[in-house]
């Protein structure tokens, strides 16, 4: 397989699900800018949309949009997927918080990364919108329980652990969140979230 990522991009949810299954996989950015992958090749002939990610499975179907790479990845790594047999309905929860992921969480971040210029009332408005959504974030983690959905790690955590990670790049503080503090620390010092952030050069 091989994974078309921008760095910090929604991209490394991915790239995080890759080095926690363990699987051999290529990487090759791309400069949506400009349209292009590091290889000189347009990306436009990968993904017509221009955007990340983009997986290249390995009978050289093109998969996009994120939250169909990251079921389709749960579904190929049963370990990384919430639910079984015996709990079919969290695999709707699973869907329900990446639903929740990519149509609110995320889209509350756009502003930030559109290079726009906002008015002042337009930032606070924006502002505003990031912390209800961070709010609700919060309402879904639960003190006793290390994952959101349960005890063991998800494709939902790698995607959630990405959007909030943003906090870093605009200088927003998860001081008042303070479980949302501790999760995205506590997926931040997993093996494969470490490798990831080193392999797309965004390490401390």
């Amino acid at each position: 397989m091989k994974l078309f990522y921008k760095p910090g991009a929604c991209s490394m949810a991915a790239h995080i699900l890759l080095n926690e299954a363990g699987v051999a996989y290529q990487l090759e950015k791309v400069d949506t800018d400009k349209g292009t992958t590091e290889t000189g090749a347009s990306f436009l002939d990968t993904n017509p949309r221009g955007y990340v990610p983009a997986l290249k499975l390995e009978d050289g179907a093109i998969l996009t949009e994120n939250v169909a790479i990251l079921h389709w990845l749960g579904e190929q790594f049963p370990g990384l997927a919430a639910g079984n047999d015996n709990q079919p309905l969290q695999r709707y929860r699973q869907l329900e918080l990446l639903s929740f992921l990519s149509s609110e969480l995320h889209k509350a971040f756009s502003p930030y990364f559109s290079g726009k210029t906002f008015s002042e009332s337009e930032q606070a408005a924006n502002r505003t919108k990031l912390d209800t959504k961070l709010g609700q974030f919060e309402k879904l983690l639960d003190g006793d329980r290390p994952f959101l959905l349960g005890t063991a790690f998800s494709v939902v955590d790698a995607y959630a652990f990405v959007i909030l990670n943003w906090t870093n790049f605009i200088g927003v503080s998860l001081e008042s969140w303070p479980l949302t503090k501790a999760y995205v620390a506590r997926i931040g010092a997993r093996p494969a979230t470490r490798r990831t952030l080193a392999e797309e050069g965004l390490a401390a």
